[in-house]
């Protein structure tokens, strides 16, 4: 072999070398981004129980006992004994605690003697059945203040917990923020429903139809409470003088038409009848108009937001995506592909909506799904304003682009340039205040039922 054929086979050993190289370089390139792992403990020394622990690796069995009132200076056979404090030293904090309790309640105690005798002296009684009982509260409280003290410990750092209590304060249940089912003329048909004598809330349930919804439309039922006097959703062990129903106008479906309107006044006059009571029903063709105008305004003034995050070069995993979103305070829902950031009041709809492929989120292993864009949605009229919902928007796109490796883009995919983003909330303020002015604010209970 000559030593051309040698340099040639040398090269093309190289040249396969680099290619394969290169390969291998840009799979790896182009690999979805996974999500960063959990990290463990570090300690060597910590050992997790386990059904197999016992003839795998260290044997933890000779290790296991049970505890017992004075363990506390017992240690692994072969380690350092542990230093305990001296003689009730463990409990010296606790000991100083309750002499103090003692000492104030004999102090409380001599008090109400004194004021005891006193009364006793307006009615001429005996005064050395109360001088005795003086003297021995005011003995037993110079005894317990003059016993010392043990010095206290230094107390241990103690992780706080979280109760049900402190939960209570930051979150307000939902019935605290807005009562669903109020009936309200800007956007209800009401029909009044007068009955002869007042009706138990258990008849007023039973007689009430099975569904409420007329078409499309959501009706509801109210009545007067005999103690309050309000209206209010049906409930068992009430009373109540009157009934109201009341159908929707118009929502995202449509407005309401003569079929819906029929449909609800059949099943108010069915739960009329099994009361005994008479239904006003209001003029069919006004309510109707009242729909059609309720309608046009809410379609001139509806405002679903959507921008695309797309991955600049290399893929995501679906794994990857959940775990920056939740970084952000987004949280996973039922619903595959879905996330959502939650609303700081509790019961009102979320203030961001992140989706992506459905078929990604449902996949064994979340590192192996590709993900190439998602979607952040924002419901402007389900949000209220003071939240800044649209800012939060902002925000998290930002965050996310920069985490991530991605672009902003509209809901088509085209490329948007932050500059573009202004406008529309300047839009946004403007649209804010046309709500307001109809008295159909952003997130407020009429804006979320007709905007539903």
């Amino acid at each position: 072999m000559s030593n051309l054929q040698i340099s040639l086979a040398v090269l093309g050993v190289v040249l396969l070398a680099l290619i394969v190289a290169y390969n291998s370089w840009s799979a790896r390139r182009n690999a979805p981004k996974r999500a960063e792992p959990v990290e463990e403990s570090a300690d060597p020394q910590r050992h997790e129980p386990g059904m197999n622990t016992v003839g795998h690796g260290s044997d933890l069995t000779k290790y296991q006992s049970e505890p017992v009132l004075g363990d506390f200076g017992q240690a692994i056979p072969g380690a350092d004994p542990v230093q305990m404090p001296e003689s009730g030293g463990r409990f010296a904090e606790a000991d100083a605690e309750l002499a103090r309790l003692v000492a104030r309640e004999a102090h409380e105690e001599a008090q109400r003697q004194e004021a005891l005798a006193q009364d006793a002296s307006d009615v001429n009684e005996p005064e050395g059945e109360v001088t005795s009982q003086r003297t021995d509260a005011a003995i037993a409280a110079v005894t317990t203040q003059a016993a010392p003290a043990p010095k206290p410990l230094k107390a241990d750092p103690v992780e706080p917990v979280l109760t049900a209590e402190s939960l209570s304060v930051s979150i307000p249940p939902a019935s605290s923020v807005e009562r669903r089912g109020h009936l309200d003329e800007l956007i209800d048909a009401i029909t009044p429903i007068t009955v002869a004598q007042m009706v138990p809330g258990e008849v007023a349930l039973q007689a009430q139809p099975s569904t409420r919804r007329a078409g499309n439309k959501p009706f509801a039922i109210e009545g007067m409470n005999q103690d309050s006097k309000q209206w209010e959703p049906l409930q068992v062990g009430q009373r109540y003088l009157g009934f109201q129903a009341g159908v929707q106008l118009a929502n995202r479906t449509g407005s309401l038409n003569e079929i819906e309107f029929s449909e609800f006044v059949t099943k108010i006059q069915r739960f009329a009848d099994a009361l005994g009571a008479m239904v006003d029903v209001p003029n069919m063709l006004n309510e109707v108009s009242r729909g059609r105008e309720l309608d046009q305004f809410a379609s001139e003034h509806d405002a679903q937001l959507s921008f695309m995050l797309r991955a600049r070069q290399a893929s995501w995993s679906a794994g990857y995506v959940q775990q920056n979103a939740q970084r952000l305070g987004f949280v996973t829902t039922p619903m595959p592909g879905r996330m959502q950031l939650q609303s700081p009041i509790h019961g009102l709809p979320p203030v961001l909506v992140l989706s992506y492929d459905p078929q990604a989120a449902m996949g064994d292993d979340l590192d192996q799904s590709v993900v190439r864009e998602f979607l952040l949605s924002l419901d402007v009229a389900q949000v209220p304003r003071g939240q800044q919902p649209f800012v939060r928007l902002r925000q998290v796109a930002e965050q996310l682009c920069q985490t991530m490796d991605g672009v902003l883009c509209d809901q088509n995919g085209y490329l948007l340039p932050v500059s573009a983003l202004d406008p529309i909330q300047h839009d946004l303020e403007l649209l804010y205040d046309k709500l307001d002015s109809r008295e159909l604010s952003a997130g407020s209970l009429l804006a979320r039922r007709l905007f539903s």
